[in-house]
């Protein structure tokens, strides 16, 4: 891929995932957010993330099934890291607005209210990620270990979608299509992985 090429795309990139961020900035100043602007950048908060999420779980089984697109995993770690902006902006929202910074009411909710507990360890499961996401944590961890590490974002994704069911109301199928993805993507990772083992090795010359 062509340097100019890899630029355009990445700037395009950024410009994507900030685009959620901007509309809430946007809509704050405007006051367009909607008659309850704290339920509205809550739950856009937390859907970007799990549309990120998915994303990033995308990128291998694309790559594998088109070797064309081998380029995607070129932007995995920034996609990552835009997902932990949200999952972060998603507990902001919830620690500034909902709790107003009371320690004792966060701690109540955490162990009383089953999906905040869901959702901090989401959160919880995704630091890591974030805070090795760097070169010289890769060095330092090895790359074996580093790869076991990150694997930790396929329970992070279970507990984001878990999250998302326990908080809307019985009989409310908002969740479906994003727990749908994400089940697949989640699926389908073992069973490529079974296929490529399974292929027969190519003739020694």
């Amino acid at each position: 891929m062509k340097r100019s090429t890899l630029v355009a795309l990445k700037v395009l990139v950024w410009l994507a995932c900030l685009a959620p961020f901007l509309w809430l900035v946007w809509g704050a100043a405007t006051n367009t957010l909607g008659p309850d602007p704290t339920a509205t950048i809550t739950f856009t908060t937390g859907l970007t993330t799990l549309r990120l999420l998915a994303i990033v779980l995308a990128i291998t089984p694309v790559r594998k099934l088109i070797p064309k697109l081998a380029w995607m995993i070129r932007f995995r770690r920034l996609l990552g890291l835009f997902a932990f902006f949200y999952a972060t902006l998603h507990l902001m929202t919830w620690v500034t607005l909902y709790a107003g910074f009371d320690v004792n009411r966060m701690a109540s909710d955490v162990v009383k209210r089953r999906y905040i507990t869901a959702g901090m360890a989401a959160w919880l499961l995704m630091l890591p990620l974030a805070a090795t996401s760097t070169n010289w944590a890769i060095r330092k961890l090895g790359g074996k270990r580093w790869n076991w590490l990150h694997k930790l974002i396929y329970a992070a994704a279970v507990c984001g979608v878990v999250h998302y069911w326990w908080q809307v109301k019985t009989g409310v199928m908002t969740p479906l299509t994003i727990t749908i993805i994400i089940g697949i993507l989640l699926l389908v990772r073992p069973v490529l992985s079974l296929a490529q083992r399974r292929r027969p090795k190519p003739a020694a010359a």
